[in-house]
Formats: C-alpha cells, sequence, structure tokens
C-alpha cells in the first residue's frame, strides 16, 4: 500500500472521514460552563515548556490559553514529557473568530491544501464544495467547529532536552499531506511509535488527539467527548476572549460559516494564479 493510488484513495477516505466528523460536532450537545481562561505560561518551577514565537497568519499574537479547567491537565502533560527527557512545545492555543477566520485567508494553507486536492482528483480542479469541504477538515470553517475558539485545544510539537530537535512524527507543523492523519499508515515504524509515545502521555493527562491531524489535542469539547464516546455534553463551547474575561457567542452565531461558498471560488482562481497554474 504505498502507491500514488493508495494514497489518494487513503487522503480522500480521510477527509471525507474528517468532514463528517464536523458535521457531527455541529450538532453535539454543548452545556457551555462559562469557565474562564487561563495562561499556559503560567509554569510552576521545574515544569519547560516552549512556545512557538511566530505570529498567527503573519499577523496575530499566538494566544497560548486554555479553560482553567484543562490548565492542570496541560501541566500533568508537560511535567511527564520533562521526566522523559522531552520539552513540550505549544504550537498554538486559544484563537479568536477573526484569528480562526484569517486561517482560511492565508495562502500558505489554502494554497497547500488546494494543491493537495489537486492532487487528489489527478490534476482537476476542485470544485468550491470540495474545497469547502477540505477547509472545513484541515482548519475549521465553522467557530462551532473550531475548538481553538472555544480554549479547549492546543497544538503541539515535542522537543528532545538533549538536542533541541523535533521529535519526528513523520510530518512538522503543520503537514498537509497523506501522512497528516494520526493514523496514517504512510510514516515509518518509528515514527509511528514517537506519535502514540507522545499520545499516551497526553490520553493519560485527559488530553484526546483529533483523529486527523496528529498534532490537535483537545479537552472536554465536542471532539473530545464524540471521540471518547462519553455520552457527556461538552462543557467548552466557541467563545469570544478579550485577555481577561470570556463571553460564549450563541449557537446561531457559532455554526454560521465563516465565508460563503462564493469565497471559495474567488480564492481558488487566486492561489492558481499564485501558483502558476492558470
Amino acid at each position: 500500500m504505498n502507491s500514488d493510488c493508495d494514497r489518494r484513495a487513503y487522503w480522500t477516505g480521510q477527509m471525507d472521514a474528517a468532514f463528517d466528523f464536523m458535521e457531527a460536532v455541529r450538532v453535539y450537545p454543548l452545556e457551555e460552563c462559562g469557565e474562564p481562561m487561563a495562561s499556559l505560561r503560567d509554569l510552576p518551577d521545574g515544569v519547560e515548556v516552549v512556545f512557538s514565537d511566530t505570529l498567527r497568519n503573519g499577523r496575530h499574537p499566538r494566544v497560548y490559553a486554555v479553560r482553567a479547567g484543562l490548565h492542570e491537565l496541560f501541566l500533568g502533560a508537560a511535567r511527564e514529557m520533562n521526566a522523559r527527557g522531552w520539552i513540550l512545545k505549544v504550537e498554538d492555543g486559544y484563537r479568536s473568530p477573526e484569528m480562526q477566520r484569517a486561517q482560511s485567508h492565508n495562502p500558505q494553507y489554502f494554497d497547500l491544501i488546494l494543491q493537495k486536492t489537486i492532487w487528489e482528483l489527478n490534476g482537476k480542479i476542485p470544485s468550491s464544495d470540495l474545497m469547502l469541504r477540505r477547509v472545513s477538515a484541515l482548519i475549521a470553517t465553522r467557530c462551532r467547529i473550531g475548538t481553538h475558539v472555544s480554549g479547549s485545544a492546543i497544538d503541539i510539537s515535542v522537543l528532545d532536552r538533549n538536542t533541541g530537535e523535533t521529535l519526528d512524527r513523520g510530518g512538522g507543523y503543520v503537514e498537509i499531506s497523506e501522512r497528516t492523519p494520526f493514523a496514517s499508515p504512510f510514516v515509518s515504524e518509528s515514527q509511528r511509535a514517537c506519535r502514540d509515545a507522545i499520545d499516551a502521555i497526553m490520553r493519560r493527562h485527559g488530553w484526546i488527539a483529533y483523529p486527523y491531524e496528529f498534532w490537535h489535542y483537545s479537552s472536554g469539547d465536542a471532539y473530545a467527548e464524540i471521540l471518547a464516546r462519553s455520552a457527556r455534553a461538552a462543557r467548552y463551547g466557541a467563545v469570544n476572549f478579550d485577555g481577561s474575561q470570556i463571553t460564549p457567542i450563541p449557537d446561531e452565531e457559532s455554526d454560521a460559516l465563516l465565508e460563503p461558498l462564493e469565497f471559495y471560488n474567488v480564492n481558488i482562481t487566486a492561489a492558481l494564479e499564485r501558483l502558476g497554474m492558470t
């Protein structure tokens, strides 16, 4: 199972499953608990964590915060990684609706997803509807399905403390390929073992991996409750966070598309021009 045909079939199946998962998230029961945010940078002595210093989409400072009830879970995972000789690197935390919307506008991400979708279609240009589905799976096109907006998700890498090198999980942050899903068969045995070892630590501390991106973990939101088959309502939903207080986003607003379908028509054309594919 290593031909282009196999890889395309796997990618298509995973992305279709990811979109279906997002549709399930949209209707999953949510009982917002109103819990405030806590800074991930608030670290006790002896806990070593590093944070990405790049701007989100080239213009937004990253907001390293999660709901207060998840802070100790975060510290627990960081401590266990330190004990193993690793350092947890947080790539991203909370995103405002504006930051989430900007993801789709970022040529870095849009162009990567478009190129991969064209590859998936054997060179054909995708419809705007298919592009919406793929962006939904990999970026999130509604606040309701973007758990960073809930303050309940973190994107992570892990470093070797001795060398400072990023552990090899079969791709970096962000990888857009058939290696992106957590259970991808297109990674080596050592890369699989690395993913599994990191995941075991995160799970022991209450974090659940999003199956379609190996770097994304969440807790207490619809993703986590669905994947754990808990039958519990999600307690964290989309919120606005002003740096001190949260304001829950009403259901209808949080479930609205951040960009209309026409956005994808226009941006497919623009991306093709950028890529020299017109």
